[in-house]
């Protein structure tokens, strides 16, 4: 977390974005309610991130959808766990 207690960087980003996938890496879509700003897919990357075995989490509020790569597949009761720590809504896997 930025030392101003923001979950955004000094520079003003509110999320990480990367896209580099390892192989043998999962990358599994949710969809979370409650996201309206860059403040908000910020705080839900930041916590899903610090999830073990987490490499990269992409958080879009205009579509609800979060994506994030791990090394393995992610019990969806943890990754509910810290949807809700950052205040939001995990409403399930999104489908294709």
């Amino acid at each position: 977390m930025a030392e101003n207690g923001s979950c955004c960087t000094p520079e003003g980003s509110c999320h990480s974005g990367g896209t580099d996938v390892q192989v043998g890496e999962v990358t599994t879509t949710y969809r979370v309610t409650g996201m309206t700003c860059g403040h908000c897919e910020g705080a839900v990357s930041s916590e899903i991130g610090e999830i073990a075995g987490v490499s990269s989490v992409r958080a879009v509020a205009a579509s609800g959808l979060v994506t994030v790569t791990s090394k393995t597949p992610l019990d969806d009761e943890v990754v509910r766990a810290a949807v809700d720590e950052a205040g939001y809504e995990l409403v399930g896997q999104a489908t294709a």
